[in-house]
């Protein structure tokens, strides 16, 4: 019998146009560390890693396209630019749009206090899916 969560990581994928070949990968992206803190023995982990990880892959990866597509600029227009790109405000724009908020399991009391749309809990679920889509799939993805 297929469960909710199974459910409901098939309607983000579909969303997101991806298929996951381990979609465990995409559920620890979406458990925020306040559901961890209270619910300590269901999961072993939140997306804090994945965070890390896909923070430093999104990085990268615009940093590289900069680099291609403006081999004019000098390298303090190149970090600005990728400074705003990969900001904390451009990212919780990003998770909105993809209505990642309706998908992260969160805490009771981080749910009553907005978690589900706080820009900081959007970004940092997006740059967790970042993480886990390569830990999946690797660069290409």
């Amino acid at each position: 019998m297929e469960s909710m969560t199974d459910n409901n990581l098939d309607k983000l994928q579909e969303s997101l146009s991806l298929k996951f070949y381990k979609t465990g990968f995409l559920h620890q992206a979406l458990i925020h560390s306040s559901y961890l803190n209270e619910n300590p023995k269901e999961f072993k982990t939140s997306n804090d890693r994945l965070e890390l990880l896909g923070d430093s892959i999104l990085g990268a990866v615009v940093t590289s396209e900069l680099y291609r597509l403006h081999p004019e600029w000098q390298e303090g227009k190149l970090t600005e630019a990728r400074a705003e790109i990969v900001s904390g405000d451009a990212l919780s724009k990003v998770g909105k749009r993809l209505n990642l908020g309706m998908y992260l399991t969160i805490g009771k009391g981080e749910e009553s206090n907005g978690g589900r749309t706080r820009p900081s809990n959007l970004a940092a679920t997006f740059e967790a899916l970042v993480g886990a889509l390569f830990l999946d799939q690797g660069f290409e993805a």
